[in-house]
């Protein structure tokens, strides 16, 4: 068995994760529990790459999937990370200044 060619481009990455991301976002309207919000975007990932991005290849689509939600998981996690560094440092400050 050979590895599948993988044929990707810049757009896949600037599109499909900001995408999930906001997909993703967009599922918090409802009460769902936190911890399956990874499993949205695992979905929407491989659903985005199968369906879409490698339609004519399931096992690209299954490869690049998997990278698509995890970007998507990633990002969202440093830039909540990153605000709440930035408030904590900027409310630091604020307390110094008292």
């Amino acid at each position: 068995m050979e590895f599948p060619t993988i044929h990707t481009n810049f757009w896949d990455g600037v599109i499909a994760v900001p995408l999930i991301v906001i997909i993703t976002q967009c599922f918090k309207i409802f009460p769902i529990p936190r911890q399956y919000f990874p499993t949205i975007a695992s979905v929407l990932g491989f659903g985005i790459s199968i369906f879409y991005s490698h339609r004519h290849n399931i096992w690209a689509g299954i490869f690049m999937g998997g990278f698509y939600s995890a970007a998507a998981v990633g990002t969202y996690s440093s830039l909540k990370t990153s605000w709440i560094a930035f408030k904590n440092r900027k409310r630091k400050k604020e307390l110094k200044k008292k």
